[in-house]
């Protein structure tokens, strides 16, 4: 029987993954040009910190956000955010970003105040908007929570698209921003700062937050009846995987260095995210999610295609049969858990454990030894 979940995981032997991994790819039918596209797609590029304890300290954004919720107690949260958050003072229009005042105002700090262009980003439902504080294993993350979807795209053309009216995935139910420049931030630590004659610049920490923009909309636009799952069930389901899985890619951006559009990211975030949403693994929803419910039929619709990146048909094809089959192979490897909800710790250690390998060897025989070795049992 399984012992403790503090002996769940243990960090395992370095090993020189690329021969394994050219093996592997062999073993699914890429040799030549499409394994070196697979090789270069799925590089780990995974820091590994030293050990250290969670859930870590809130990064200083926090603080200021947290101002933003109890000012939006009187006002509502989109007139709080409308006020600091610049690009939210313009409205989604072809070219905008390319307009003087535009980039005046989100580059330069300009005040948008009396601006003919900054008419304001409408949405249909803005009293709707709620602000949350998710905690996860790297600290809180604050979390705009959109109710209406069109609204959720008109958020995220704003904040991530320059304000440009670029299509947005009908499977995108979720934005984690990262490196966002708040000019309310950044304002009120210049203007807090003493007369020193230093002239150096401010701490990016002081000035570039990391938050989240989530709907409660279908998770990957699968419907209820497809989950047999009742509508209202589905729709807490899909907003409860969507927070835990943008608190994975804020883990591994603010823990691990990095956050990327790779099918190991995504493999990674929703495991983490349906076990903490479902109570287990279950490799036939993360399946469904990606579009590869029927494999080796891929759906024209399904999320997968979001991550594809500059891969050939053939290097792509390979790519769906090494993600199925990592899948399954979690699957079993999650039963070894004791159930329960899991701790900060636990997640983090999830998390950690999964980010030393590449897909091809979570794919793989030997890989999943090496990974089953995580799990200590005895008797």
């Amino acid at each position: 029987m399984c012992t403790s979940r503090e002996n769940l995981l243990k960090p395992e032997a370095a090993v020189d993954p690329i021969t394994l991994r050219r093996e592997v790819l062999a073993r699914f039918g890429a040799t030549g040009r499409v394994a070196e596209e697979l090789l270069a797609y799925n590089d780990n590029v995974f820091a590994h910190p030293p050990p250290q304890k969670y859930p870590l300290d809130d990064e200083p954004f926090v603080a200021d956000w947290r101002r933003y919720a109890e000012e939006a107690r009187g006002t509502g949260v989109f007139p709080v955010l409308k006020e600091k958050l610049v690009q939210l003072r313009f409205p989604v229009r072809e070219g905008m970003s390319s307009t003087a005042a535009y980039q005046a105002v989100t580059r330069q700090g300009a005040n948008p105040r009396g601006i003919p262009e900054a008419t304001g980003l409408i949405l249909r439902s803005p009293d709707s908007l709620e602000l949350i504080f998710h905690p996860t294993p790297a600290g809180h993350l604050p979390v705009i929570v959109v109710r209406e979807r069109s609204d959720f795209v008109a958020l995220v053309q704003a904040l991530v698209r320059r304000n440009e009216p670029e299509p947005i995935p009908d499977t995108m139910g979720a934005c984690l921003i990262s490196g966002y420049r708040n000019w309310d931030r950044l304002k009120r630590h210049r203007d807090g700062r003493e007369p020193s004659g230093e002239g150096g610049e401010l701490p990016k920490e002081l000035y570039l937050d990391r938050f989240a923009i989530v709907t409660d909309g279908p998770y990957s636009k699968v419907g209820a009846a497809e989950m047999g799952l009742p509508e209202h069930e589905w729709r807490m389901l899909s907003l409860a995987i969507r927070l835990e899985h943008e608190s994975v890619h804020y883990f591994t951006r603010r823990v691990l260095g990095a956050m990327r559009t790779r099918l190991l990211d995504e493999l990674i975030a929703d495991f983490v995210a349906i076990i903490v949403a479902a109570g287990e693994y279950r490799a036939e929803w993360f399946l469904r999610f990606l579009g590869l419910e029927r494999y080796p039929d891929c759906r024209p619709d399904g999320r997968i295609h979001q991550y594809r990146g500059t891969l050939s048909d053939g290097a792509f094809a390979i790519l769906q049969g090494l993600v199925v089959e990592a899948a399954r192979r979690l699957e079993k490897w999650n039963r070894r858990f004791p159930g329960g909800k899991l701790s900060h710790e636990e997640k983090a250690r999830l998390i950690l454990t999964l980010s030393r390998f590449t897909l091809e060897e979570l794919a793989d025989d030997e890989g999943f030894r090496r990974l089953a070795d995580e799990t200590k049992t005895d008797g």
